[in-house]
């Protein structure tokens, strides 16, 4: 790991610390383009960590600090997200998949701030999960799968149950909805923005109407 210092960050604001992840994409031409705009001051945006689609990781803000890397936004009601988190950015234009040598250095990142904190899986997400509409990364090529496998995010359950495809069938929207809050996904958003916005995080290949898939997050 490298470090390469960048000023667009402050301290965490009202003595908060660390409880969440925010995993992003670049959508940069390249680790290092992407690595000059997070230090550069005019830009006014940064993040904790950056990983190139060779592995390397570069710290740019201490965790201790707030990183400017959310944005507005929400995640399990909770608001102030930078001053909640840390980010994560990958060296990916968001059209194609991971590298294998930036999700092993993923891996063993996040594997370290979770301990560090004590962030539970759970608490791993991505910048669309806390504004939905407003972002889309890390995107539909991400491997959350793998990340759950490692107990590194949260596992969505394999399939509806019986109760799942009744609140499906009697509920439609609104229980939905209600399951997606449960889960986190409390930002403010219609329903089309926040299905949307659940299926790139639990089923990026799903398509169409709202199904009882939906609902097994």
């Amino acid at each position: 790991m490298r470090r390469q210092l960048s000023p667009n960050c402050g301290p965490r604001r009202d003595g908060l610390t660390p409880i969440i992840i925010v995993i992003h994409y670049t959508a940069m031409r390249s680790a290092q383009a992407a690595l000059e705009r997070l230090c550069d001051p005019q830009a006014q945006v940064s993040a904790h960590y950056l990983i190139s689609a060779q592995g390397a990781v570069t710290q740019m803000v201490e965790e201790k600090d707030r990183a400017w890397h959310a944005g507005a936004g929400e995640w399990r009601g909770m608001t102030d997200i930078n001053s909640r988190s840390i980010g994560v950015e990958l060296d990916n234009r968001g059209t194609h998949p991971f590298s294998e040598p930036l999700m092993t250095s993923l891996e063993i990142v996040l594997s370290g701030i979770m301990a560090r904190w004590r962030i539970k899986p759970d608490s791993v997400i991505g910048h669309s999960d806390m504004a939905p509409g407003r972002k889309t990364d890390p995107g539909p090529h991400f491997d959350w799968a793998r990340l759950a496998r490692r107990g590194l995010a949260a596992q969505g359950r394999a399939r509806p149950s019986d109760a799942t495809k009744d609140a499906a069938a009697l509920g439609g929207e609104a229980a939905f909805l209600n399951v997606a809050r449960e889960a986190g996904f409390t930002a403010p958003a219609d329903f089309e923005t926040l299905l949307h916005s659940v299926r790139l995080r639990h089923a990026p290949w799903r398509r169409g109407a709202l199904q009882a898939a939906d609902f097994t997050l």
